[in-house]
Order: structure tokens, then sequence, then C-alpha cells
């Protein structure tokens, strides 16, 4: 318990790094995805993808589980403040779950076969802010406040919605084709 705050304190820089890379790597697929018929373009994009994801996204998740994870053990009491904890733990596991979905997308637009577009990307990018307000509101309260939680929920389902039919939408088709063929 004596280096408890300590690693708190790298728990909550883990945690906010993991969050920039949520944050960051979906608005770069984005760019690739409606940018696919530029390949100069596209090639930089993939590098800022890849260095985003092996160096600070993933690092940092990993970082934030096992600190998170260490916290429980060090103070098991956690485990009986209530509800609060287990919420906290199943939208972290969403996290993990929308961390490595990235990294599948990421390597589906390296290959060109990423059949998702830009404005589904824009959608998609919600999804870690939602989580994220989730986590701090049940940390901080130490509760689950249910009716906040249905509103967050529908909320950000009704941004989805309005990003999905009011987003701008490249031609995805004609510029994977493209970029394809110049790969080949």
């Amino acid at each position: 318990m004596e280096y408890y705050q300590y690693i708190l304190i790298f728990h909550i820089i883990s945690f906010m790094s993991w969050m920039a890379g949520l944050f960051y790597l979906p608005r770069l697929f984005v760019y690739h995805a409606e940018h696919m018929d530029k390949p100069e373009f596209v090639k930089i994009v993939e590098i800022q993808e890849y260095k985003l994801y092996k160096y600070i996204d993933f690092p940092a998740m990993i970082a934030t589980v096992l600190s998170g994870a260490l916290m429980f053990i060090l103070n098991p009491a956690l485990f009986e403040m209530g509800l609060w904890a287990y919420a906290k733990i199943v939208v972290v596991l969403l996290l993990i779950g929308y961390d490595l979905s990235m990294n599948h997308y990421r390597k589906e637009l390296l290959k060109a076969t990423c059949k998702k577009s830009g404005k589904f990307f824009r959608a998609y990018n919600e999804f870690p802010t939602l989580l994220s307000i989730l986590i701090v509101t049940y940390v901080i309260l130490k509760d689950v406040p249910f009716v906040f939680t249905a509103f967050m929920i529908v909320l950000f389902g009704v941004v989805v919605r309005v990003l999905l039919k009011h987003a701008k939408e490249p031609n995805l088709k004609v510029a994977q084709d493209e970029l394809k063929t110049l790969k080949d």
C-alpha cells in the first residue's frame, strides 16, 4: 500500500495516453478511407497509424490494465465499494475490445481490404468518448447513476445517427480499386 498512490498516478497517466490513441486513431482512419486515391498521402497516414497504435495506444492500454489490476490486488476493498468498480471493469473490457478492433481496421486499411467508410469511422470515433465519460463518472461518484448512464448512451446514439446520416461520403469503392491497382 506504500506505493498505491504512485500506481494510481501511473494508472491515470496511462489511461490518458490510451484515450489519446483511441481518440486519434479513428480520425486517421477517416483520412485514410477518404483519400485512398492519393497514395502518397495514404502512405504517410499508414505510418502515423502504425506508430500511434504500436508505440502509444497499445502500450498505454497494457499499462492501464496492468496498473488497474495491481490497484485491485493491493486494495481488494475496491470490490466491496459497490457496483461502480464492476461497472468500470465492464466498460474497460469494452474499451479493450474497441482498441483491438482499431488494430483490426488498421490492418485492413493497410491491405486495402477495409470495407468501412470515412463516415463509419467518424461515427465509430464517438465510442471511446462515451466509454471514458462513463468510467470517469463511476470512479468519481463511486456509484453507477443509471439515469445518467442511460442518458449518455441515448445522447451518443443520437450523435452517431446524425454523423452516419449527414457526414459526406466519398466513393470508397472506386478509391479502394485504384489503390489496389497502384499497389500491384
